[in-house]
């Protein structure tokens, strides 16, 4: 049996990653292809559990908790659910990995960015560091992008990041770009029609 490949779309919060995994599901169900998604950092029963403390904008704790608990969460979800589905041949396809906590923990919130690297390695493996593909959306229009946030009602009561002020939005954008280069990954407008993401998405995986 042929393994399956493990896919991750990155971006900052509004720039649609969740619409983009659906269509891209849709796409690969349509060649035969199947999968299963998760959205990092849910996407297994603990994992969810720790979500629910991650978006808890009242508990306050520093980059380092943060740190660590994402990377618990991933390691549940990379071998309860993503290590699996690989081995049965589906593909896997993420919204967000390690790349959201090198955006946020590391330029947002300032922890070595090396540390983060070496505390995912130590808890996951090889495959979830370096993916079969990844991209990362990204949309430059702050007033959009948090209006696109507001119309799914989670701005009523912000969570842990997306209550951080305007400089530290900035330094995630910044930091997204930097990974992008680090990574040598593509970056898609997430500012163009639905679709035609979409279709750029497709163009990269050869679909």
């Amino acid at each position: 049996m042929t393994a399956g490949k493990y896919i991750v779309i990155e971006g900052t919060d509004g720039t649609g990653k969740s619409t983009q995994v659906g269509l891209l599901r849709a796409a690969l169900a349509d060649q035969g292809i199947e999968s299963i998604e998760f959205h990092e950092p849910e996407g297994a029963p603990i994992a969810d559990a720790i979500r629910t403390v991650i978006k808890n904008g009242d508990l306050e704790r520093d980059g380092y908790t943060n740190l660590l608990l994402f990377t618990a969460a991933r390691h549940e979800i990379w071998q309860q659910r993503a290590r699996p589905a690989l081995a049965e041949g589906k593909w896997v396809i993420a919204a967000r990995n390690y790349y959201s906590t090198l955006a946020y923990q590391g330029y947002g919130e300032g922890l070595d960015r090396d540390l983060i690297v070496e505390t995912t390695e130590r808890f996951t493996e090889p495959l979830y560091m370096q993916p079969d593909y990844s991209l990362i959306l990204t949309l430059n229009d702050e007033t959009e992008r948090r209006k696109r946030i507001s119309q799914r009602g989670e701005l009523e009561k912000p969570d842990t990041f997306e209550s951080r002020d305007d400089s530290f939005q900035h330094r995630i954008s910044d930091g997204y770009l930097a990974i992008a280069q680090a990574y040598n990954l593509p970056l898609i407008s997430a500012s163009q029609p639905i679709e035609a993401v979409s279709i750029e998405i497709k163009k990269h995986l050869n679909l």
